[in-house]
């Protein structure tokens, strides 16, 4: 016999075990440790997308796929190579619960209108011109410009400008499909048509947070568009103050309705790290979709270096210690699965208190440039 506490390879347990298997069923006292970990151990690995590889192959991508030839979407997601490719648990993932994707239309192309249980999101990187109709609502998109689409909404896309628009779309694919509750629906025609005055919602909160009567009870998407000038508004008034340690200047996009996240299972924020400012260190079970809408600098994120300037992407994932540092102004868009964290109580937050809050760094990532 094994001796107490390795019984596990005793040869009538493995008997045992291989014997039951045979039913559908499983040993518990195999499992637990796999099951039910001290701490969190994610699959989903900390890397970083340069734009330049992203724009690159999604201008290829206007050569072989057109809305015309019956897709639904021009976009390219980013898959983390932690997660499995090819079965459906991690496919399309860029973090265990989040889908994040580059998306271009050119000028003169259509998306097609279309509704989803996913929760959707997107955040405009580059160009001007093109709209987004969302349960009747167009809305003309511009850079910097955050979106909002929560599950069940009509949304589609139209581009009557001259420049190609490129935005980063977020959704809870992974966490639905997983759950087992998709559904999808395309729209009867191809586009929605206008029902309310073209960027409707922006103008109804033209003063900001000053919210419409109407609104004081919860709506699920009472304002469509939030604009990147009063984002930026928003930082600099925070930026009279002294910075969070570990986030720098840091907003969150809300529903003015409720006050809840703008999505119901995403939070976004957009950070300000003014130049030389150095995060100190920390981790939460929330994963995190970092995208770099200005500036340069790098992220520390479990000991190794990753370099970061304008357009890149990079995850932080859930329970990873993470410091960022700004070598000019920067500004980072990110989104989290905190919502779904929160909502089954499982959100915790740890500061690093070794070494002054700071991490020492033992490698440096080197991203794939094409």
């Amino acid at each position: 016999m094994a001796e107490k506490g390795n019984f596990l390879q005793d040869q009538d347990v493995l008997d045992f075990n291989r014997d039951i298997e045979q039913y559908h069923l499983g040993p518990l006292w195999n499992a637990i440790p796999d099951l039910m970990k001290h701490q969190p151990e994610p699959h989903a690995k900390a890397y970083l997308w340069k734009y330049s590889l992203l724009k690159k192959k999604l201008m290829e991508a206007t050569q072989i796929f057109t809305p015309d030839r019956g897709g639904e979407r021009r976009a390219i997601y980013l898959q983390n190579p932690g997660l499995n490719y090819r079965k459906p648990w991690g496919w399309a993932s860029t973090t265990q619960t989040l889908y994040a994707a580059v998306q271009l239309i050119l000028p003169g192309e259509t998306a097609p209108s279309h509704r989803h249980v996913q929760n959707a999101l997107r955040f405009v990187m580059e160009g001007e011109g093109a709209y987004t109709i969302v349960q009747g609502e167009r809305i003309f998109m511009e850079r910097g410009d955050f979106l909002t689409t929560p599950n069940g909404l009509w949304h589609g896309h139209g581009h009557p400008g001259s420049e190609p628009m490129i935005w980063m779309d977020c959704l809870d694919i992974p966490t639905v499909y997983f759950l087992g509750g998709t559904f999808f629906e395309p729209y009867p025609e191809r586009l929605q048509d206008p029902e309310v005055p073209d960027n409707y919602s922006a103008q109804r909160y033209e003063g900001g947070m000053v919210r419409p009567v109407s609104d004081r009870y919860p709506k699920k998407a009472p304002l469509a568009a939030y604009k990147w000038k009063r984002t930026h508004e928003a930082l600099e008034g925070l930026s009279r103050f002294e910075p969070d340690p570990y986030d720098g200047y840091a907003v969150e996009y809300i529903n003015p309705s409720n006050g809840e996240t703008a999505c119901p299972t995403i939070a976004s924020w957009m950070q300000k790290l003014p130049k030389g400012f150095h995060t100190k260190a920390h981790r939460h079970t929330h994963a995190s979709i970092y995208h770099v809408f200005e500036g340069s600098g790098y992220t520390i994120i479990n000991g190794v270096r990753f370099d970061w300037e304008k357009g890149d992407f990079f995850v932080v994932p859930n329970w990873a210690w993470h410091e960022h540092v700004a070598e000019e102004d920067s500004y980072l868009f990110s989104t989290n699965d905190l919502p779904i964290l929160e909502k089954f109580g499982l959100e915790q937050e740890q500061a690093l208190e070794t070494n002054n809050g700071y991490q020492t760094i033992t490698g440096e990532f080197k991203p794939v440039l094409g």
